[in-house]
């Protein structure tokens, strides 16, 4: 294919956009233009991306006030495929390069046949694991890789609650957790009790049958993916001086200084540093993405109304192209 045909096919792609926030039906699987690239970016033809809480939040108008879209709006933002293209002040990679990221999310997204990714927000693709599995791993592998070694400090020998251990970001931070060699706690459904003892955790709490509050005691870590009533009551499992830290809402720090305990709240950024961390983990067999569902992009309606109730197991996945 000659140069000018190759631009002329890439003019157009598939992606899954918004034109006004509402509920999935208004997502719409249609044509757009192709993102054009900035000296720094990466044009990557997208394999796979997956659909994060955020996603549906974004699409609901949740983060309005946050962060101001411009209509149409291509959600997602986590990416796994291969190097299209490159700026001109790109040296870290080159054209055909296999790629993950966790792109800007003030940017559009990466339910699209081909994303603008700046080079500051890629790593290279684990080698040993599909794009689809490399796709889980971007924004829930920065989030848990946050939460517990950069605001919760976890160290070896400590004990950690992570609640929601079977979840996208909870079955990372499992594995995460046990690496770090910290004991670890978590709760899941007593159907996924197998899975998350795979994992590393130490004690699995079924959730259904039993009250966390009332089976756990002195942790130094409680890692919040769920808010609300849970978060309150994890501050009784804490020991004096611990830290509680939420992905979903900030915890009172009026609470955590009456009690002599810490809070954080965890928003990620691009972090290119920690997916080359997660890649390297995962090549040498010490990290493995759970991937609990996957869909066609066109079917990404249904992906958010699964992800919505919050039963997912693991991260849901989207195929967008050929590997």
């Amino acid at each position: 294919m000659t140069t000018s045909a190759r631009r002329t096919a890439l003019r157009t792609m598939k992606a899954v956009r918004i034109h006004e926030y509402g509920n999935g039906n208004v997502l719409r699987y249609e044509d757009a233009p192709v993102p054009d690239i900035a000296p720094d970016d990466l044009l990557v033809r997208a394999v796979a991306a997956s659909v994060n809480p955020v996603d549906w939040k974004v699409r609901e108008g949740h983060l309005r006030s946050m962060i101001r879209h411009p209509m149409p709006l291509t959600l997602g933002w986590d990416v796994s495929g291969v190097v299209e293209a490159i700026g001109a002040e790109v040296t870290r990679f080159k054209v055909g390069d296999a790629v993950f990221s966790r792109p800007d999310i003030q940017r559009n997204g990466t339910y699209a046949e081909y994303v603008a990714v700046r080079e500051s927000e890629a790593a290279h693709k684990p080698r040993t694991i599909s794009h689809v599995e490399a796709a889980s791993l971007p924004l829930a592998g920065i989030t848990a890789w946050e939460a517990l070694l950069a605001a919760g400090r976890l160290a070896a020998q400590q004990r950690v609650l992570i609640h929601a251990g079977a979840g996208g970001v909870g079955s990372l931070a499992v594995q995460l957790a046990r690496a770090q060699g910290a004991h670890v706690i978590a709760t899941a459904s007593a159907s996924n009790r197998a899975l998350v003892w795979s994992l590393g955790a130490d004690e699995v709490i079924d959730y259904r049958s039993q009250r966390f509050s009332d089976a756990v005691r002195d942790v130094d870590l409680v890692f919040d993916t769920i808010g609300g009533e849970t978060q309150e009551l994890s501050w009784s499992v804490l020991k004096p001086g611990g830290t509680l830290v939420s992905i979903i809402s900030p915890p009172s720090q009026d609470r955590a200084l009456a009690l002599g305990m810490h809070g954080a709240f965890v928003f990620i950024e691009p972090n290119a540093a920690i997916l080359a961390e997660l890649a390297g983990r995962v090549d040498m067999g010490k990290l493995r993405p759970i991937v609990g569902a996957e869909f066609a992009l066109e079917d990404v309606a249904k992906a958010h109304a699964f992800s919505e109730t919050g039963r997912a197991v693991g991260k849901i996945v989207l195929y967008v192209g050929r590997p």
